[in-house]
């Protein structure tokens, strides 16, 4: 690819006997480059549109969903309490197989987060929980921990894992889409405040979105893919009730 120039018009005038000349050039482009140019204004549509108001309160009750987020709440019937969510601040039930809660603060239970490409949520961890690898498709993650001593973890696309053992107060970053968890390797239960950069960032959790789709990935497909028979997968699904 290269770029030259030409000069496209050359004006001249005379003042006091000396010629002037006034040149202005443009840039002419490879075929490449054109093209390129060209394509740009199409690929720059595909990313979300800025909010074109102060804000858009989510009305939920409406259908439809825009690239943007959901249909918004007529201003006249929004008030204080649509930017307020008490969502976050009771601890969650931990009473299941994995000791663990994700209690969800988007735009889902909060809608006054609408367009405004924010959310959070709150993580709590019984003594040895887990909250299992899983993965967030639209939105990179920070997470803050609050109460004791949590395991955080992500692994690269070059399947390196990073991870760190922290105390309250201080972060951790995983980048967006990367397979991550957390888990209590304290004394004590733990919690955790994690923060997203869309307002629904959506999650994958790894097992069971293998075990437990529906339909069912083909026994075949998992036990090749994880290298075991065809009855360990079944044993497997049922733990995730497929």
């Amino acid at each position: 690819m290269y770029l030259h120039t030409h000069n496209i018009y050359t004006k001249e005038r005379r003042e006091g006997g000396r010629e002037m000349a006034f040149r202005k050039y443009w840039p002419t482009a490879s075929p490449l480059l054109l093209y390129l140019i060209l394509a740009l204004p199409p690929l720059a549509a595909f990313a979300d549109p800025e909010p074109l108001q102060d804000f858009c309160v989510a009305d939920l009750n409406k259908p439809g969903q825009s690239g943007n987020g959901f249909p918004c709440k007529l201003v006249s019937n929004v008030t204080v309490d649509d930017f307020v969510s008490k969502r976050l601040s009771h601890r969650g039930n931990t009473s299941n197989p994995l000791g663990s809660k994700v209690t969800a603060g988007n735009v889902l239970s909060f809608p006054g987060l609408n367009t405004l490409g924010i959310s959070m949520n709150r993580v709590d961890l019984d003594i040895g929980g887990l909250n299992p690898p899983h993965s967030h498709p639209r939105a990179s993650e920070m997470v803050l921990v609050v109460k004791g001593q949590i395991l955080v973890a992500f692994v690269s696309t070059s399947n390196v894992l990073y991870s760190k053992v922290l105390g309250p107060g201080e972060l951790f970053v995983i980048p967006r889409g990367l397979v991550h968890f957390q888990q209590n390797v304290g004394k004590g239960k733990a919690s955790a405040v994690t923060a997203f950069n869309s307002q629904l960032p959506g999650v994958v959790l790894a097992s069971t979105s293998l075990f437990g789709a529906q339909p069912s990935i083909p026994d075949q497909v998992l036990a090749k893919a994880f290298r075991i028979d065809r009855g360990f997968v079944k044993e497997i699904r049922s733990k995730f009730g497929s």
